[in-house]
């Protein structure tokens, strides 16, 4: 695979896992291929499934408001998800799905090289921050396989509980930093269970 076309060509005939036989279209992700931060949430949703586009529905206005409040443009950000095709029902994604659509995440993040990596959700920060839970670690960028990884709780989750809304909104406003930061310092990787504590945007 020598593009992010060819990624999201694969993507769209990938039979690997049985979240293929219930989709309307695969949802690859979208961005520019030289973008300096990538977004990985969790997998696509109804919306998602029937544009072929990663976070077009509720959350995904959510995010657009986010990434703008952190001084950025969607266009900037490249935005996937741990899985490309949507769970029945929006359910979590199973390990053995999370682990057939793996080579095509771990893909999309060599081609685009990213200088840091936000998180959305569980499952995306489980990828590179294992045994951990979001509520202890989001917020909190670190460096995992010499690049920036900052994890955050998925926007979805600000439309089921409102006392995460400022949580996550807080969180967003330190990401324009990341890439900054990132080019300045070239990060090594962290030992186990340290942070890059300039990034903390606090709170709980």
């Amino acid at each position: 695979m020598s593009s992010l076309e060819e990624v999201a060509r694969r993507i769209s005939v990938c039979v690997d896992c049985s979240l293929s036989k219930n989709r309307t279209h695969a949802v690859p992700g979208e961005g520019p291929a030289d973008a300096e931060i990538m977004m990985i949430g969790e997998g696509p949703g109804f919306h998602e499934d029937k544009q072929g586009r990663p976070f077009v529905g509720p959350a995904g206005r959510f995010l657009d408001q986010l990434i703008a409040s952190a001084g950025l443009d969607r266009k900037q950000v490249y935005i996937t998800n741990v899985v490309k095709c949507r769970p029945p029902n929006n359910r979590d994604p199973l390990p053995g799905e999370i682990a057939a659509c793996r080579k095509h995440l771990d893909r999309q993040i060599e081609l685009v090289n990213p200088k840091a990596v936000a998180t959305l959700g569980r499952f995306s920060m489980a990828r590179f921050i294992p045994n951990q839970t979001i509520g202890k670690v989001r917020g909190k960028a670190r460096s995992v396989e010499g690049r920036l990884i900052y994890p955050m709780y998925h926007p979805a989750a600000a439309l089921h509980n409102q006392n995460l809304r400022k949580v996550i909104e807080d969180d967003f406003k330190a990401i324009s930093t990341l890439a900054k930061q990132a080019v300045r310092q070239p990060p090594a990787d962290d030992p186990p269970g340290e942070q890059l504590n300039m990034f903390s945007s606090g709170g709980p």
